[in-house]
């Protein structure tokens, strides 16, 4: 007798089952799982390619004039998106992370050869591949125009100006301690001096974007003090009318996709209503990292 007709005889005759080997389920033919999947690791990129030629919004671009928030992250960014998302004219989704969904050749492959002869490299390939996720979820939408808002954007805005040239670009600005303050306090295990640092590059990437792109620029503590005016400016600059239900924004959470890597999930967010802001750091609290930033931003 075999070991396993051992062993289902004495399972058999204590629990009244017994083990059977599951046959291998067979791929249906011409099915996405019969294909075969390449092999190895994943081709190494080269380094940034400049573009091979000059985007042509009426051939390469499905979306017109898409609107990113560039800020750093713990500023506040998801009440302005859920705001601007009960706007009529605007589709705020949640964070995208556009900048991670990235195109890769098989080395010296056909598909190279063949993508290159058509003016196409990775970067453009990509900038296709992020027009068009943003504009299926605005037609999804019924929108006007689309909002993203990811953090990380901050660090690629010279890539979105370059794939849309028509983007317009919103700065939302908080105390930078009250950043690094709240970022500490989200992830414990990071220092408040790590927390300090970090959040400055994030700054420092905007001030670099708002030099040379310019845009709106917004602060959080006027966005939660007086936010008809503040929601009014940001009108104004997109050429949108202001419409007062976007202070009571509870329209905009549903169906919302909230949580961790989509923006903020907290119950001031969920509450539907702005929240008052806490109290500002003591320039006694200011970490040194960030001194120079807050004086910049008229903080200090």
């Amino acid at each position: 007798m075999s070991m396993l007709r051992k062993l289902n005889s004495k399972i058999g005759a204590t629990t009244g089952y017994q083990v059977r080997k599951v046959p291998v389920r067979q791929p249906a033919p011409g099915s996405l799982d019969a294909i075969p999947k390449p092999r190895g690791p994943r081709p190494e990129r080269p380094a940034p390619e400049a573009p091979h030629r000059p985007v042509d919004p009426a051939v390469d671009r499905l979306l017109k004039r898409p609107v990113f928030i560039l800020t750093s992250v713990r500023s506040g960014s998801t009440l302005l998106r859920m705001m601007l998302g009960a706007h009529s004219g605007l589709h705020a989704a949640h964070e995208l992370h556009l900048t991670g969904l990235e195109v890769y050749f098989r080395t010296h492959s056909p598909t190279e050869k063949s993508m290159r002869a058509l003016g196409l490299g990775y970067e453009d390939l990509e900038a296709l591949l992020w027009d068009r996720t943003l504009h299926r979820e605005l037609v999804k939408s019924g929108k006007s125009f689309i909002v993203e808002k990811t953090p990380g954007n901050a660090f690629a805005w010279r890539r979105i100006a370059a794939t849309w040239p028509d983007a317009r670009f919103v700065f939302l600005r908080r105390h930078p301690a009250a950043v690094a303050r709240s970022w500490h306090e989200a992830v414990p295990d990071r220092t408040a001096d790590d927390a300090a640092t970090r959040v400055l590059k994030y700054m420092e990437a905007m001030e670099e974007a708002y030099a040379e792109a310019g845009g709106h620029v917004l602060r959080y503590e006027d966005l939660t003090a007086d936010p008809a005016a503040a929601l009014d400016g940001i009108c104004r600059f997109l050429g949108l009318e202001y419409e007062p239900g976007m202070l009571d924004y509870g329209s905009s959470l549903e169906g919302a996709v909230l949580g961790g890597g989509f923006g903020d999930w907290n119950a001031k967010i969920r509450s539907g209503r702005v929240q008052p802001d806490r109290t500002a750091p003591t320039p006694d609290e200011i970490p040194d990292a960030l001194r120079r930033m807050c004086r910049e931003w008229g903080y200090l």
